[in-house]
């Protein structure tokens, strides 16, 4: 049965002194038992109301309390340099997250787990390898990188390395005089974007183009994205892992090896559909809710 749904705009501490910003999803019910509750995350650079509002509020619709939230310094959330997509701070703002689904009335502490699309798998992931109230993890089209599985999304051996060094120059410029150098987060022009071609998802006003998205990405932050290694936590996870993804989406590779090397019991479930199909398309989204729901209604 399809529950009613409330929304609700939160604000939580990221510990480090900043207030984020989040939309609480809730079943809506009269009394009952504490239901489970989820952190939801979507992909890079984006905001709570692209891709992770959407998969909260579905899953809300099946049962869970959902959060989806601004990472520090992002959309409506607190925190500076803005826009800046750093995986250790972003592992630490989902920890801080279920800091706070803790203290949510209705939520039943012993059966919190983390469902993310994309990138923000990685620092999901992360957070799961040292967090035990963590207890089951969902995965949508998992973006899962290492060293050698990122290089032909960037130009090989000499596009990775030119990013870096222009990653460097730009926080040195930060340290310097605080300039924070930016470049569009993705263009079908502009060689130097962050994602650079036809991701009609991010193009589209009706789709991820809102304007509550910055679709900017800090050069400074190649460094950390592009050396991050989220396959390293896999054999630290003891906790049920669901991979939905398609091998026409991102680093299918990425995916199966980060399955193959979970300490817990793991499951990839493969469809169809491009990357961008999984944050909007209701072909793939429908499948991976549903897939992700059951997981979820099992383990937590």
């Amino acid at each position: 049965m399809t529950e009613i749904v409330t929304t609700n705009r939160v604000r939580f501490a990221n510990g480090i002194g900043d207030v984020l910003v989040g939309d609480l999803y809730r079943p809506h019910r009269v009394g009952g038992s504490d239901l489970p509750a989820l952190v939801v995350t979507g992909s890079w650079m984006t905001v709570k109301e692209q891709m992770a509002g959407s998969y909260a509020r579905r899953l809300a619709e099946q049962g869970f309390i959902s959060l989806a939230f601004d990472f520090t310094g992002f959309g409506q959330s607190a925190g500076s340099p803005r826009d800046v997509e750093n995986p250790l701070r972003k592992k630490n703002d989902i920890h801080a997250a279920v800091d706070y689904l803790e203290t949510v009335h209705g939520a039943d502490r012993q059966r919190l787990g983390a469902l993310a699309i994309c990138a923000s798998s990685g620092y999901t992931c992360a957070n799961a390898a040292v967090d035990a109230r963590i207890r089951s993890v969902g995965l949508a089209a998992p973006w899962l990188h290492n060293a050698e599985l990122v290089k032909p999304y960037y130009g090989g051996t000499d596009g990775v390395a030119d990013r870096i060094k222009a990653g460097g120059a730009a926080r040195r410029r930060y340290e310097r005089d605080g300039t924070v150098e930016y470049i569009p987060a993705v263009s079908e022009t502009n060689p130097l974007a962050a994602m650079f071609g036809p991701y009609n998802y991010y193009l589209d006003p009706s789709r991820g183009a809102i304007p509550e998205w910055g679709s900017r990405f800090a050069t400074m932050a190649w460094e950390d994205w592009l050396t991050y290694d989220p396959l390293a936590f896999a054999r630290e996870i003891s906790q049920p892992v669901r991979i939905v993804h398609s091998r026409d989406g991102a680093v299918p590779a990425g995916a199966e090896a980060f399955a193959e090397q979970l300490a817990g019991p793991a499951e990839l479930i493969w469809t169809d559909g491009s990357q961008l199909d999984f944050y909007d398309q209701p072909a793939q989204v429908d499948f991976a809710v549903a897939r992700l729901a059951e997981h979820f209604a099992a383990t937590l």
